[in-house]
């Protein structure tokens, strides 16, 4: 895949996600709002029934008043008559005359202030009443004479109580239009209303409220309410015969958007978990992507090395062979021998590159069998330094050993710990560019035996240090590695130090040289 189009496929991806996430917020913003107006919608409903609930339980009170005066027989304070209707009508084929009377009579009784404690001497209370008549007459003469009597009367009387109750209910408003809230209605009743409608309509969070005569508070009011006009909701209470009202009914909801919130919980839940798989899941996907182009480019890099380091060596041995075929050559001994052996070292050499890919790829496979027995490690370490000391010597180095630890004993395959020690101190002297300087300390460290090996090289930067152990990584100076190699050798470092129940690590700065420490734990 070529670089365009892999940033293009990260650039529409990212897109992708992005737009996701926005498109999900935009939904539960949408939601939120919803459900904010349908509380709101809710509560204004919920405060309209309160406010007649407070208006009904009022007149409810005094109404029973009302029936009392009325229905007790007490002779009214006055009677007036407020509408009187008669219509007269003659049937000629029965010769009858018929006529239909109807009266609506008002009574009126004065009822002392000490029922209503309003402060006035008393109030009207009006009775209406309907009484109708009718009458049917014979026309035809008797004897000569018109019969007087009717031969047919019929009569109907009722009370008009819901006329009287809304005469009642305008005159009881007039009165207490201005009476002070705490004297009409408690602030247990206000309570009580409230709670039992905010439960009919599902409303079910802490609520704060009181009532308002205009602009000013009322003694009717809860103990932590706060007027706020961005989430208070009122409505008017106490209405006039005009329909309007100086006092109203406020209600504020302290956890409202907690609550709000709750209602939506589990959508907004599912959301992030999803969203959350979402991001995942493609940020693995990137990793792995960018983690393959590099292992991609890591390998096409150690085939280019491992490329190179076999060309050299078959080089020189078609070289060799070449001259030991020559005439001139082949009857010299010394030069045949000579020869040889290079052909063998060369061929060791390629053997040893082989032996060490194999090597990582059995570690990886766990298919390495790595015994362990009884070691000394500051022998080991002796016998380790005598592999590399030709090289150091041949570039007039050294490698100094300050093995200070009284206790070296630990379980390690002596074959493969060598291996790790002779690659560390490989790598000192590959990449030294003066005369190679190492120094090799042991010491104790509780029950643990640490193993320090320094360098005086070319040290390496931070963002290498992080990687220095990963299969195939080696550091890009340009497009040439000053030094051949195929980034195994550390990496085969740490897994044998890990098998061992080990751990390692490096100090390094550029141009200053390395420090590597391994941990090991001791046996007795």
């Amino acid at each position: 895949m070529g670089k365009r189009l892999f940033v293009a496929l990260v650039i529409l991806m990212s897109l992708s996600l992005i737009g996701i996430i926005f498109v999900q917020a935009f939904f539960i913003n949408n939601a939120l709002n919803n459900e904010e107006k349908q509380f709101t919608s809710d509560v204004f409903r919920s405060l309209s029934l309160v406010s007649k609930a407070i208006e009904d339980k009022e007149l409810l009170s005094f109404d029973k008043l009302y029936r009392e005066v009325t229905k007790t027989g007490r002779t009214p304070d006055s009677i007036e008559i407020k509408q009187l209707l008669i219509y007269d009508s003659f049937n000629k084929d029965t010769n009858q005359a018929t006529r239909f009377k109807n009266i609506i009579s008002e009574e009126s009784f004065k009822v002392p202030s000490l029922f209503f404690d309003i402060g006035t001497d008393s109030i009207d209370i009006k009775k209406f009443t309907s009484r109708s008549e009718t009458n049917v007459w014979d026309a035809t003469p008797i004897d000569g004479e018109v019969n007087m009597q009717p031969i047919q009367t019929i009569r109907d009387y009722s009370t008009m109580d819901e006329l009287s109750r809304t005469f009642y209910k305008q005159n009881y408003r007039a009165v207490y239009k201005n009476y002070p809230v705490y004297k009409r209605i408690s602030n247990e009743e206000v309570l009580e209303l409230l709670k039992s409608q905010f439960y009919v309509s599902g409303i079910k969070t802490a609520f704060e409220y009181a009532i308002y005569d205009k602009d000013l508070s009322t003694k009717i009011r809860s103990d932590n309410f706060e007027l706020t006009p961005k989430t208070t909701i009122g409505i008017p209470v106490f209405l006039d015969n005009e329909s309007r009202s100086s006092f109203s009914l406020y209600v504020d909801f302290p956890q409202r958007k907690k609550y709000l919130l709750s209602s939506i919980l589990s959508m907004i839940v599912l959301s992030v978990v999803f969203t959350f798989i979402i991001i995942l899941a493609y940020s693995s996907a990137i990793y792995q992507l960018i983690k393959q182009r590099q292992i991609s480019q890591i390998k096409t890099d150690f085939i280019n090395n491992m490329t190179h380091e076999f060309k050299t060596p078959i080089a020189t041995i078609n070289l060799a062979i070449d001259s030991i075929r020559n005439p001139k050559i082949i009857g010299d001994q010394e030069k045949v021998m000579r020869y040889l052996k290079m052909i063998k070292d060369e061929n060791k050499r390629m053997h040893a590159q082989v032996e060490n890919v194999l090597r990582i790829s059995k570690l990886e496979k766990n298919e390495l069998n790595i015994s362990k027995e009884r070691v000394e490690l500051n022998e080991l370490i002796e016998d380790a330094i005598t592999h590399v000391e030709l090289l150091v010597e041949d570039r007039n180095g050294y490698v100094k050993t300050h093995l200070n630890a009284d206790k070296a004993s630990v379980l390690a395959n002596e074959t493969h710990f060598t291996n790790v020690i002779v690659n560390i101190l490989d790598n000192a002297i590959k990449y030294s560019e003066d005369e190679p300087k190492i120094d090799v300390f042991t010491e104790n460290v509780g029950n643990s035996i640490l193993i320090r090996i320094s360098d005086q090289g070319n040290g390496m930067s931070k963002q290498v240090q992080k990687r220095v152990f990963e299969k195939f990584y080696r550091e890009h100076t340009g497009n040439v590695h000053n030094v051949k190699g195929h980034g195994l050798g550390l990496a085969y470092v740490k897994r044998i130090v890990d098998d061992h129940q080990g751990y390692i690590s490096l100090e390094s700065e550029k141009g200053k040289g390395s420090i590597f420490t391994i941990k090991l734990p001791l046996i007795s």
